[in-house]
Parts: structure tokens; sequence; C-alpha cells
């Protein structure tokens, strides 16, 4: 069994815990937290397992990876606190650890990443024997392996649109809807997310190994974004009123251009309400949050993904699949060479041994 720390316990945590308590291979060692108030608990509630764990979380880092885990799922937000985030990464990797991560968006190609990113990890890696796998939480197969999966269906591809549309009207994550996306702020506020660079920031990577996958190369990284208000106000169950005339809906786009054309596509079109912004994309059958990948071309192919979890918090089906990803690659990565991975390197593995295995 190979002995696993979950690093938080939001949105991704909560998942993480599930995750690794599900998976026949891995040994829930310790679960970190921030927040005073959550240490004590047991892992199984901070979960929503439905039973005990046995695992009472702790804020004691130095403790914790001292006891040398031989995986960390570092499930703590990057949003607003990158450095914070990059450092606590280096300091589990440095201790030898296998991370899997979606807090650290330049790592996602970590070839193309900034020098300040990649070589502390690079450093850690030497030093101390762990390794690192980032991938999105939006999530980052639907923009890397399950397009790149899907276009050798293709006798002729065109264009790549991989497409995240979601309602959040029952996210739990209000300091990244309101403030980092900008829901419910008056349309002159600039919401950090939408500012130049971010998107390509974000998400660049993914179309990098696209681009490297596909065998063709981009001329830049193009980004394109609208906004809506809300026609009336709206209430939500987990983070309250949004007023009318606030920002109610954002549709963006980080392209890729080959031969000066998008040929390559990352697009998020995202509501706090489905009336918002009503002849923007929609869920096919009108659903609350799908991932899409279209591929113009011969035949014209359209895949969609609906993923659903944590009962209310309907939206949080991204985030499961994508800890999925993550929690899933860790035995690939344990007998793996020490070093930086990617999506391309990491591959997409059945979930064995867990057929039938339901959590109780």
């Amino acid at each position: 069994m190979i002995a696993t720390v979950v690093w938080g316990t939001g949105n991704v945590g909560r998942a993480a815990i599930r995750a690794v308590a599900a998976h026949p291979g891995l040994d829930l060692a310790a679960v970190l937290v921030h927040d005073p108030g959550k240490a004590g608990r047991d892992a199984g509630e901070l979960g929503d397992v439905g039973r005990r764990l046995g695992v009472a979380a702790t804020t004691d880092v130095d403790a914790v990876l001292a006891a040398r885990p031989r995986a960390v799922v570092y499930a703590a937000s990057g949003d607003l606190r990158p450095d914070e985030a990059l450092a606590d990464v280096v300091r589990a990797v440095r201790a030898g650890a296998v991370v899997v991560t979606p807090a650290l968006y330049p790592l996602y190609d970590w070839r193309g990443a900034p020098p300040e990113f990649r070589d502390p990890v690079l450093a850690a890696v030497a030093e101390g024997g762990g390794s690192l796998f980032a991938s999105g939480v939006d999530p980052g197969w639907g923009n890397d392996v399950l397009p790149l999966l899907v276009s050798g269906l293709g006798t002729t591809v065109d264009a790549v649109r991989c497409q995240e549309v979601f309602d959040y009207s029952t996210y739990d994550q209000e300091e990244s809807v309101r403030h980092l996306v900008g829901m419910g702020h008056p349309m002159e506020y600039a919401p950090l997310m939408l500012a130049p660079g971010v998107p390509t920031m974000v998400w660049g990577g993914q179309l990098r190994l696209l681009a490297r996958a596909l065998g063709v190369r981009l001329d830049e990284i193009r980004e394109t974004s609208e906004r809506r208000p809300l026609d009336a106000t709206v209430t939500t169950r987990t983070m309250g009123e949004f007023a009318a005339g606030t920002q109610g809906a954002v549709r963006f786009e980080v392209q890729g251009l080959v031969g000066g054309e998008p040929l390559l596509v990352i697009e998020h079109v995202t509501r706090i309400h489905a009336d918002c912004a009503p002849d923007w994309p929609t869920v096919p059958g009108g659903g609350d949050g799908a991932h899409r990948v279209i591929l113009e071309g011969r035949p014209r192919i359209e895949v969609t993904v609906e993923a659903s979890d944590e009962g209310e918090n309907r939206s949080a089906g991204g985030n499961a699949t994508a800890v999925g990803r993550l929690v899933n690659a860790v035995d690939w990565l344990v007998e793996a060479e020490p070093g930086l991975y990617d999506a391309l390197d990491v591959p997409l593995r059945p979930a064995a041994g867990r057929i039938g295995r339901k959590q109780r």
C-alpha cells in the first residue's frame, strides 16, 4: 500500500479523500488542513465518505512530511496564492513524495513553464527523489487526453475545441466565483481570471500539449472574452445573493493559432444562473454542467461528458473527475523514475480493482 497524504479539504480535497480511500493500492496516511477548526476531525467526515476513516486531520506539515509519505495529493488552491502553493509542493517533493496537484497552472506543460516555477521543482526532485504531476481541475483530461484520444478516431481533423459549460449556482467556492471570476460584481469590475495573460497562464500549457501531440506549431496564443449582466437578482444556496445588473455570465476562449487560424481552442462558458446569456452554449439536455470536445473535420465528432457528485453541489463532478485523474496516477508515478511529468507522459488507466467497490 502506498502511504498517501491529502493536503487540503476544500472542493478538491474532499474528492481527494474519497478517491484515496477508494483506491485499493493507496493508504490514507494523513490529512493536512489550514483551518485549526478542522484539526482533529476524522477524514471520513471532512471528505463526506459516509464513514469514519480513523485518520484525524492535522495542521502539522512538518510532522506529516517527516514521516516520509510516498505520495501527496496537494489539493489546496493556488488561484490566489501561487507562490505559497509552489513552496508547499517543493517541500513535499524534497521530502521524497510523489506529488499530484491541480494547483500549479504553469506546470501543466512544465517544458514551457517559466524558470521560476520549473527550476525549484527540478532542484527538489534532484535533492529528494520525489516527482510531480500537475493536471487541471477544470478538468485537465478534458483539455488534453480526451481530445487527443478522440482525434485518433478521425480521418481528418481541421480544428479542436475543448469546452466547459457550467452553472455555478450550486458551487461551494465563493472566493473564486465572486472575486476571481467576477460573478456578482459590477460590470466595471475587472476579474482577475480575465486579466490579460491570465487565461494563457492557466490554459496555455494545455494548448501547447495538444499542439505537441498533434504535431503542429503554435504561431501564438490569443485570448477573447465576453461578460453579461444578470437581468434579475438571484439567490444561490451556497453563496447567497447576486444582484441584478451585476455580472452573471462569462465566456472566454484561449485560442492556439496555427497558420493564423484558431485551430486549437479551450473555451469556458460560466453562469451563476441558467437564465443569463441564454444564447451562449448550454449543456445538451439542460444539465448543470458538462465538458465537451468538438472536432471539426471528417467525420465531425462531438463528445460530451457530464459528471455529478456531492448531492446538491452538482458542479463538484468536474472536480471529482479531475481528482480521479490525479489520484489514479499515483501508483504509476511511484513506479516511474523521479521527475516532472505532464499529461502526455502519464497514462490514463482503467479503474482496476475498483468495480463494484462502493464506499460505505
